[in-house]
């Protein structure tokens, strides 16, 4: 990989964007639950690994490929993201790596 899942600057920790493929690396039979789930996971594997914790996230950048699954992406992330809530943008593209339908950065700040 040509790039860091997570890197360090002093208390802060920039989280590169993280897709959610299933466990085989595929993502294309997953839906947009499924992919959001797996992505917040996939981040709190990068938080969890710097030594930081899922509750230290300030802001989250989420990019899905349609809009229109904003609602369900939504419903998931309320429920896996702490309280409280990050900061976040929301954002379409055109398309992703690997025809994922979401990819999610974060920053996260020990206090």
């Amino acid at each position: 990989m040509p790039f860091s899942n997570g890197y360090v600057a002093g208390n802060t920790l920039y989280v590169a964007g993280q897709q959610g493929p299933d466990a085989k690396g595929k993502l294309t039979a997953l839906d947009i639950n499924e992919q959001t789930a797996n992505a917040i996971a996939a981040i709190e594997k990068v938080v969890k690994k710097a030594g930081f914790q899922m509750k230290d996230i300030t802001s989250v950048t989420v990019y899905v490929t349609d809009l229109n699954d904003v609602p369900k992406m939504n419903e998931v992330y309320k429920k896996l993201m702490p309280n409280p809530k990050p900061a976040r943008a929301t954002v379409q593209v055109a398309g992703l790596i690997g025809g994922a339908k979401i990819e999610i950065s974060a920053i996260a700040v020990k206090r």
